[in-house]
C-alpha cells in the first residue's frame, strides 16, 4: 500500500469529526513538541494518530524505570535508550510517512530557532523542574509568532495555559524576571499553572523534592493533557476561537470538577499574590522549602 493510500486508511474514522478538507489541513500541519516525558510522550502518541503529518520533537534524556507509569513509550526493551529516538520510531509506526525532525540534544539557545522553523503549533512538554528552558521556548516562539500550548499534569487531573504570541506573555503571566531565585521562578510557575488548587484535596505537596527535582504524577494527569492540548491545538489551526492566557481551563476527574479560570493580571492579581504567600508560608513550614 503506498503512503496516500495507507495515510486515507489510517485515519478514515476520523471523517465525520474532521472533514477531508481538515484532514488535509493537519496532514501538512507540523508540531513542535518540547519534552517527550509524560505529557510529550502522549502528545506525540495523540498528535500522530490525528494525523499530524510532520513533527518537530526535542529531548535530551533517556528512558528509566521510573518512567513506566506515566510515559507512553516506555517499556521495558527501551530502557536506557534516548526517548528522542525512541518517540521518532512510535510516530513512524503509527505514520509511517509522517516527517519528524528529531533533537536529541533537547531544545537548546543554539537549535531553538531550529527547532521551531516552519512550526504550525507549539507544545510544552518539558520537566517542570526546567524551567529556563520553557521560559526560552516561550520568549522565541512568541518573537516568532507563534502559538504555545502548556498542559500539566497534576494529581488525577490537568490544567492548561493558552499563549498567543499578540496576546499575555509567559513572563507576564507567571511575574518572573531574571531577578527571581530558582526555586521563586518554579513557585510561581506552578501556582500560575494550577491557581485554584483542585488537587489539595488529596495531593500532598510533601511529596515533592526540590532538591533532587522529583514530583508525583499519574498517566491519568498526563493523558487529560493529550486530550486537552490536542482538541485546542485543532481549533487554533482550524482559526477557531480558544481562550488564551490570562483565562486557563483545569479539570480533575477524580473530584468530578471542571474550572475555567481567569485571572486578569495573572500571577500579579491581588488575590493569586495573597494565595501564594500563603501557600509558600505552609510549605515552608512544613519543610516542603
Amino acid at each position: 500500500m503506498d503512503q496516500d493510500a495507507f495515510y486515507k486508511e489510517a485515519f478514515s474514522s476520523n471523517i465525520g469529526i474532521f472533514t477531508q478538507q481538515e484532514q488535509g489541513h493537519l496532514q501538512k500541519s507540523t508540531v513542535a513538541i518540547a519534552g517527550l516525558g509524560g505529557a510529550g510522550g502522549i502528545y506525540a502518541s495523540t498528535f500522530a494518530r490525528l494525523g499530524f503529518g510532520n513533527f518537530h520533537i526535542a529531548d535530551f534524556d533517556v528512558f528509566e524505570v521510573k518512567n513506566m507509569n506515566r510515559q507512553a513509550a516506555a517499556t521495558v526493551p527501551v530502557l536506557g535508550m534516548q526517548k528522542a529516538l525512541v518517540v521518532e520510531e512510535m510516530i513512524h509506526s503509527i505514520n509511517p510517512g509522517a516527517m519528524v525532525t528529531t533533537f536529541s540534544e533537547g531544545v537548546t539557545r543554539e537549535n531553538i530557532k531550529r527547532f521551531l522553523s516552519g512550526v504550525d503549533i507549539v507544545l510544552d512538554g518539558i520537566d517542570f523542574f526546567t524551567f529556563d528552558a520553557r521560559r526560552m521556548l516561550f520568549s522565541v516562539a512568541r518573537e516568532m509568532g507563534i502559538f504555545v500550548i502548556t498542559a500539566a499534569p497534576v494529581g488525577f487531573g490537568s490544567s492548561m495555559l493558552v499563549f498567543d504570541p499578540k496576546g499575555m506573555s509567559f513572563d507576564e503571566y507567571f511575574d518572573i524576571d531574571d531577578s527571581l531565585s530558582e526555586t521563586e521562578k518554579l513557585i510561581r510557575f506552578g501556582f500560575g499553572i494550577t491557581p485554584t488548587l483542585l488537587q489539595r484535596e488529596y495531593f500532598d505537596p510533601r511529596s515533592i523534592d526540590w532538591k533532587t527535582h522529583c514530583a508525583p504524577s499519574l498517566v491519568t494527569g498526563t493523558l487529560l493533557c493529550a486530550n486537552l492540548a490536542s482538541a485546542t491545538a485543532v481549533k487554533i489551526l482550524f482559526n477557531k476561537k480558544v481562550q488564551v492566557a490570562p483565562h486557563s481551563l483545569h479539570c480533575d476527574p477524580y473530584l468530578f470538577k471542571f474550572k475555567k479560570v481567569w485571572i486578569p493580571f495573572g500571577n500579579k492579581n491581588p488575590i493569586q499574590v495573597l494565595k501564594r504567600i500563603i501557600m509558600t508560608r505552609i510549605m515552608i513550614r512544613n519543610g516542603v522549602i
